[in-house]
């Protein structure tokens, strides 16, 4: 097993535009139509400035939206893209210029890649019998008559045939996958044969069978259903940390990210907002970004001022800040903040002090029910709350909501940097 590090990593893709230009053209052949146009190439960065180690044996998740770049970082860690700037290290080696076949690390990708025409178990041995598994010094044997009786034997009943030492060695190791991932009765079948979950599980077998360096999974519970996702992402933890085996996980699934990952980078526009454990990135958001994206529902964001002594003033309301707030604050300028509140931190309250939200939809989960609204002075801004499943609310009825001030969040309003409670006090 190996530590991944990323060293400065940049990439960039140049694409051509059309411009239009405004000289004269005199050969004929330069003249395409009567709109004459020339065609130059703009280098477009995907990702910038990458600085991420990931610890042996670690369990690391690339999180965020589509097209913040983490695939790409996964493609230029397997040698699938060319590096533009930076180092990439598997172990101890720069593998900047190793191809991907040598750098000894195995992919699971979204789309499962088996091969139709052979069975489960000839998907899951394809790797192994194009590596080094089971191959011996050279002697008479290995080099001359197991080649030889294997050819022989070949068209007999597939009980009378001879099996190689390389190929027993091939199937003893399908068979120990199969059995990790409770394949085992499917080892006839062919792909078609098998449902989308039984699939991935072939392409996890395949992966775990060449016992690599580095797993690479890009999304691999994108295609099946609630239910079964949650199965496998299970699954997936519990083989990850039997294995040992450094794994770096790709989703824009916030709930997969928080519950497999023994950290968490968050992504955004090519660049590395946070990274941290789960608890830490949902407890300590780096920023705004981060805060709005890990969470469902997503994080209420109200503008707010601070005023002395240590009191949040927005037009509809008025919170006075925990004295903890104080130390944290102590050297910021700026008194125009972003007062930051995950939705299962408002709870109803019966006094007209609090904030004011006007009901516009009701959501009954019966484990909890969600109540979206707005203020009621300020139709612009937006409020949605968690509160108990007995909780019964009226579209279009106007609630007073308190807020567990132990749990709330700032950010600066011009540089959207965040604060929040020490996780720890």
């Amino acid at each position: 097993m190996a530590k991944v590090v990323f060293e400065n990593v940049y990439k960039s893709f140049k694409k051509q535009v059309q411009e239009e230009s405004n000289r004269n053209i005199e050969h004929k052949s330069e003249i395409l139509d009567s709109d004459s146009s020339s065609l130059t190439n703009q280098a477009v960065n995907v990702l910038r400035n990458i600085n991420l180690e990931v610890k042996d044996g670690e369990f690391m998740v690339l999180v965020g939206p589509s097209g913040c770049g983490k695939s790409t970082l996964l493609r230029l860690l397997a040698g699938l893209e060319e590096l533009t700037g930076g180092n990439v290290y598997i172990g101890d080696r720069i593998v900047n210029k190793i191809p991907p076949k040598a750098r000894d690390i195995a992919m699971v990708f979204q789309n499962y890649a088996l091969y139709p025409h052979l069975n489960v178990y000839d998907n899951i041995a394809f790797g192994l019998r194009r590596s080094e598994i089971g191959e011996t010094e050279s002697n008479l044997v290995s080099d001359w008559l197991e080649p030889a009786l294997v050819g022989l034997t070949r068209s007999l009943p597939r009980s009378m045939r001879y099996i190689s030492s390389r190929e027993r060695e091939i199937r003893k190791r399908v068979r120990y996958v199969a059995s990790l991932l409770q394949i085992e009765s499917l080892l006839s079948r062919l792909p078609k044969e098998l449902s989308g979950g039984q699939k991935q599980r072939v392409a996890l077998g395949r992966a775990i069978a060449r016992n690599p360096q580095v797993f690479l999974m890009d999304e691999p519970l994108s295609n099946l259903d609630a239910k079964l996702r949650t199965e496998t992402r299970a699954q997936i933890v519990q083989l990850q940390k039997q294995l040992g085996i450094t794994t770096i996980y790709v989703t824009h699934d916030q709930t997969e990210a928080m519950t497999m990952g023994d950290r968490i980078a968050v992504m955004k526009g090519g660049e590395i907002q946070q990274i941290a454990s789960p608890l830490e990135i949902y407890n300590q958001p780096a920023n705004r970004f981060v805060a709005e994206f890990i969470g469902s529902p997503p994080m209420n964001f109200l503008p707010v001022e601070l005023t002395k002594p240590l009191t949040l003033i927005n037009p509809h309301f008025r919170l006075t800040l925990p004295e903890y707030w104080g130390e944290i604050l102590h050297n910021q300028r700026n008194n125009k903040f972003l007062l930051g509140i995950r939705p299962q931190y408002f709870f109803l309250s019966p006094e007209s002090s609090h904030i004011s939200v006007k009901v516009n939809l009701v959501e009954a989960l019966g484990s909890e029910t969600y109540i979206k609204g707005t203020l009621s002075n300020d139709s612009d801004t937006s409020i949605t709350a968690s509160l108990s499943p007995d909780t019964i609310v009226s579209l279009g009825e106007s609630i007073n909501l308190s807020i567990n001030l132990d749990k709330i969040h700032l950010f600066d309003a011009n540089t959207q940097v965040g604060w929040a409670m020490p996780i720890l006090r």
